[in-house]
């Protein structure tokens, strides 16, 4: 899926032939590493673009570039023949950053919310719509806010937010704004008035201090919600700060979640709000059966997760009790405070609905507990940092932390799914190997003639490759957010930054847990041998397309 990490060739005449590495990057924050791909001098574009001396620069040069390109275009009708034997990604696979034995692997932690819970989308309008009204209500934003409504098509997750400009920003794995990736609002801006408002597209270290994360499920809502209030006040002609603007939707979504509005909502009409999933309890059953230890650990309030759980699995669980699948069960962990605090436990006393006096110095069967800290978790259970593995969707509550205190960590990242299904459409292919194409003619356009000698011929060329490039970018685009594109990459084809650090905070990632039950309990799970940054995006052999 990433065009820098992608082999693709059309019987030598139309695609990359060969890749070599050249060198090594930081990623996004300074951290991780990138391996981008150059063309070896050998093969460059295969029989289509063959390596050749070129010591003028002018017309004849351009001519043979035209020839090229207009045979290239013939040559797109051999692309759908070839894409019959290119290879699928799984949906539903594992995709690993770092080696993990899962035979090593002695105990299974997980969060609840969209790691365990499966939502509907119905969720995020019920989210908006609550934090919407608390703005009006509470905090006394116009009444005429209440006329927004959530739109599903706008957001991605992996966004960020400039407190001190107002824009949503999709940023690469460098830390670069994706050029059609930046919102006023719901306005797209020019890439000349991001070069107007940054400067630069690439963010420094001092703008990067006012650039919020939006990395975890719940955000979709959020980011609607910003660029919605930030479009009314600027339809309003009303002046605003844009960091206020961040701060008050921020309270204002937390408030539902906090106070219990949403947890309400969603338990009043469960029907409408959770996904039933028998499946991840035979996953659960697998693991203790394989003699493994289960936790749960979420910072929602028991009684959330009792009635999730209990409405998910009654149609598998009989009279048994969910919480005998789990050696411990944690509630309002206040992670990412978890992990570095030192906050006692506290015994929940269920019938009661409230919190035992007494020191908890060890956990008992079919008890709940709230509060507490890794510390006391670890020194309580014994349980060692390489032999548990933490399953959640945010990469910085759920993943930053576990990570940091040696815990083997898994990424729940449901959208995953859907954008390998997309990866691996022929569509998506297709505009995918036009664009390999068409870059490498450009590379050949402006390496062998200058611009400061450049003719009619060469501008006309100049204008229909750069528009033939756009259109397969838009095509693919288009295919996952007309608004953002991709989640995990830009339209350049570099990893975005939420990928960085999904390959920074993840060992392994998936769509869910229970695709774990696609591989046998003592698998060992390895980085491919020629991964460059995310091992979900397809790399295919060129000897695919030899005869």
């Amino acid at each position: 899926m990433a065009f820098v990490r992608r082999q693709l060739s059309l019987r030598a005449s139309l695609l990359l032939d060969k890749f070599s590495t050249s060198g090594v990057q930081k990623g996004f924050g300074g951290g991780g590493y990138s391996q981008k791909a150059s063309l070896s001098s050998e093969q460059s574009v295969g029989k289509l673009i063959e390596e050749e001396n070129v010591g003028c620069l002018g017309s004849n040069e351009v001519a043979k570039i035209r020839e090229k390109f207009d045979l290239a275009k013939k040559r797109f009708l051999e692309i759908p023949v070839a894409l019959d034997r290119m290879p699928k990604m799984n949906p539903k696979g594992i995709y690993v950053n770092k080696n993990l034995r899962l035979d090593s692997i002695q105990v299974y932690g997980f969060d609840y919310d969209y790691t365990l819970a499966h939502y509907s989308p119905s969720l995020q309008n019920l989210i908006y719509d609550q934090a919407k009204q608390h703005l009006v209500n509470e905090l006394k934003y116009p009444d005429g806010c209440l006329e927004t409504k959530y739109d599903p098509s706008f957001p991605i997750r992996g966004l960020y937010y400039d407190k001190l400009k107002g824009c949503l920003l999709k940023l690469d794995f460098f830390g670069s704004i994706e050029p059609d990736g930046c919102y006023f609002g719901r306005r797209k801006l020019s890439r000349k008035e991001i070069e107007e408002l940054y400067g630069t597209r690439h963010i420094g270290r001092d703008q990067a201090r006012e650039l919020v994360g939006l990395m975890d499920f719940f955000c979709f809502s959020e980011v609607c919600l910003i660029a919605d209030i930030v479009q009314y006040f600027v339809d309003a002609k009303l002046e605003f700060d844009a960091s206020y603007i961040y701060q008050d939707v921020r309270r204002a979504i937390q408030h539902c979640h906090r106070s219990g509005l949403v947890h309400r909502g969603i338990l009043s009409d469960p029907d409408k709000y959770l996904v039933k999933n028998g499946q991840f309890l035979s996953f659960l059953k697998m693991l203790r059966e394989n003699g493994k230890k289960l936790f749960l650990m979420t910072n929602s309030p028991y009684y959330f997760v009792d009635g999730g759980m209990r409405y998910m699995l009654e149609d598998s669980l009989g009279g048994d009790s969910w919480r005998e699948l789990f050696e411990v069960v944690i509630a309002k962990a206040n992670k990412p405070d978890f992990y570095t605090s030192e906050h006692p436990f506290r015994c929940y006393d269920i019938e009661k609905d409230n919190l035992a006096f007494y020191k908890v110095d060890k956990f008992l069967p079919n008890k709940v507990y709230y509060h507490g800290c890794l510390k006391s978790f670890l020194q309580i259970t014994k349980w060692n940092g390489p032999e548990v593995i933490y399953f959640g969707d945010h990469l910085f509550s759920d993943l930053r932390g576990p990570s940091k205190a040696g815990w083997r960590t898994a990424a729940i990242i449901h959208e995953l799914e859907h954008e390998i299904k997309i990866q691996n459409e022929d569509s998506y292919r297709f505009a995918q190997a036009k664009f390999h194409i068409i870059q490498e003619l450009l590379g050949k356009l402006h390496s062998t003639v200058s611009s400061k000698h450049a003719c009619d011929s060469y501008k006309s060329l100049l204008s229909e490759l750069n528009d033939e490039r756009q259109n397969a970018r838009r095509t693919m685009r288009n295919m996952f957010n007309e608004s953002f594109g991709a989640t995990f990459l830009t339209d350049t084809g570099q990893e975005s930054a939420f990928a960085y650090h999904i390959h920074q905070y993840a060992d392994v990632y998936t769509s869910k847990p229970e695709n774990f039950m696609f591989y046998q309990p003592e698998a060992w799970l390895h980085v491919p041998y020629d991964v460059k940054i995310m091992p979900h995006h397809l790399k295919v052999s060129s000897s695919l397309f030899e005869t």
